[in-house]
């Protein structure tokens, strides 16, 4: 070989080698100390109702509770808020005084913290934080490799706490799927529970489906915390209460659950859950109106019982295929109520929470990533503190995907990039390293010293998503998303336990009767 082909082949060889270290520095892990995204940072920027919208939408919710009502509180309800100023009728509904209203917004739970078991997962509900977590009550699971839907069980739902244990962009877990091989009613509250409390030490939320459950539920969890002391210094479940039946009903059970809850110190999700066209009115904007109604109506009940009690303003209207009157949990429409709820979760200061990331489609597909990709990313900016059912959710709620929770995980990381936004400063618009690259330097900006520090803070990379070139991706054997993520989903189960200390895990099994392994 000539001296100038071995000079050219050295030079190929730097090149090469100076390509796979920067290609290695940006593919390193990130330093969690400057993480570009982390919970709780602040959204706001999108803003679907202009500022005399939210008046309008405010105003006709205070007159829906003084001239509609709400019917059907039970009798333990009504002696609470009509001793605090509510009125019944003689139609036996329930109205509202404005004067009540305004007064229980003065006194109103503001700036509230739901705790996790690990406090650097304590979530901090205030301005316009956001969150990213799940929800919902599926009774599938969804199979993307068979295509199968199976029944939910015990051990599905404690699978599904421990990856989110294990995902960084998913902030908390609420309830996922229903166990439905857990046949009797308080063992399901009691599995539910302990299998979100065994699975992940993140902020939990539950359900419980009646109101003699409570107590039993209690102690586990007073097991779990190390007391009742412990506990209510530090409440790591909140309690996600359909506390109406819209339209603008009380849900009498679950008001009596609400009622013993919030005395024992339980963070509280009011949640009102209409269906746009079916349970709720069909004009988007009138949607919001009665899922307002209906919360504020929840933020009376709470603070007549105890002033202050955390609750979080659960407006989470669901829209309807008119054609049909089939849910749409994955529509542009579903996108705007979730928004504009966040706004008027905003006008009140209050902490608030809502729908995001339901998809419609059956399986892990690209229709479900534009769903959860667009509402999730229209929530966050539009500042929700609460994104619930923000990833695994497909089949309008009907569904669950345990592939899916990996998969959003990313989705999720770049939604809170847009969450974050565009920081301009001084340094980030100097012109002085366009002059050193482009008059001095090579003309491009791979290897500048502003380039390689500014990968870990201004970036967000993907764990699962693929952004190989064509080539490189030929020559990995063409990895195929999905199967990537069912690999995650495996390593992560395999190495992730039971997060309850060994000791009062077994005195729970010895007390209740646990399905999951």
């Amino acid at each position: 070989m000539s001296e100038e082909a071995i000079n050219l082949e050295v030079r190929r060889s730097r090149r090469a080698g100076g390509r796979e270290a920067r290609r290695a520095a940006r593919m390193a892990p990130l330093a969690e100390d400057i993480r570009p995204i982390r919970p709780g940072m602040p959204g706001g920027h999108y803003k679907p109702l202009t500022d005399a919208g939210i008046a309008r939408i405010h105003q006709a919710a205070l007159e829906a509770l003084e001239t509609i009502g709400l019917s059907q509180a039970p009798e333990s309800g009504v002696e609470v808020m009509t001793a605090a100023g509510a009125v019944q009728g003689d139609d036996g509904r329930l109205r509202f005084p404005r004067s009540l209203v305004e007064d229980m917004l003065a006194v109103a739970g503001r700036n509230i913290t739901l705790h996790a078991r690990d406090p650097k997962h304590d979530l901090h509900l205030t301005g316009s934080n956001v969150h990213y977590g799940t929800a919902g009550a599926a009774v599938h699971v969804v199979d993307p490799v068979t295509l199968a839907y199976r029944e939910s069980t015990a051990q599905d739902l404690y699978d599904a706490a421990r990856l989110v244990d294990n995902l960084d962009n998913i902030h908390f877990y609420q309830r996922t799927m229903v166990c439905r091989d857990v046949l009797d009613n308080k063992e399901m509250d009691l599995n539910t529970l302990y299998g979100c409390l065994a699975g992940t030490r993140k902020h939990v939320g539950t359900s419980f489906s009646d109101p003699a459950h409570v107590a039993d539920c209690f102690d586990l969890i007073y097991m779990v915390a190390g007391g009742e002391d412990k506990w209510l210094e530090r409440p790591f479940v909140s309690n996600s209460n359909c506390f109406v039946v819209p339209p603008m009903k009380f849900a009498t059970e679950s008001c009596m659950v609400l009622e013993d809850c919030v005395r024992r110190g339980m963070p509280m999700l009011l949640l009102s859950a209409g269906q746009a066209g079916a349970t709720a009115p069909a004009p988007v904007a009138l949607a919001i109106v009665q899922a307002v109604a209906e919360c504020l109506a929840g933020l009376v009940y709470v603070n007549a019982i105890r002033k202050g009690a955390p609750a979080i303003f659960g407006t989470w209207p669901f829209v309807s295929d008119l054609r049909t009157g089939a849910m749409s949990g994955g529509s542009a429409e579903q996108a705007l109520l979730t928004a504009g709820c966040a706004q008027m979760h905003r006008f009140y200061d209050l902490p608030g929470g809502a729908a995001s990331g339901i998809s419609d489609s059956k399986l892990p597909d690209m229709q479900a990533g534009w769903e959860q990709g667009m509402t999730n990313a229209l929530a966050g900016l539009a500042g929700l503190n609460m994104c619930y059912e923000a990833v695994g959710i497909h089949a309008s709620l009907l569904g669950f995907c345990l592939e899916s929770l990996v998969l959003g995980d990313d989705l999720l990381g770049q939604a809170m990039r847009l969450v974050r936004g565009i920081e301009v400063t001084e340094d980030s618009t100097s012109i002085e390293v366009m002059k050193d690259i482009c008059v001095d330097g090579p003309g491009h900006y791979l290897g500048s010293a502003q380039t390689l520090g500014l990968m870990q803070t201004e970036y967000v990379y993907p764990s699962v998503a693929n952004r190989m070139s064509p080539k490189e991706w030929a020559e990995a054997e063409k990895p195929v998303l999905l199967d990537t993520a069912i690999a995650r989903k495996n390593e992560i189960l395999a190495a992730a336990g039971n997060v309850v200390d060994p000791e009062i895990d077994r005195a729970i099994r010895d007390r209740f009767n646990i399905y999951f392994q």
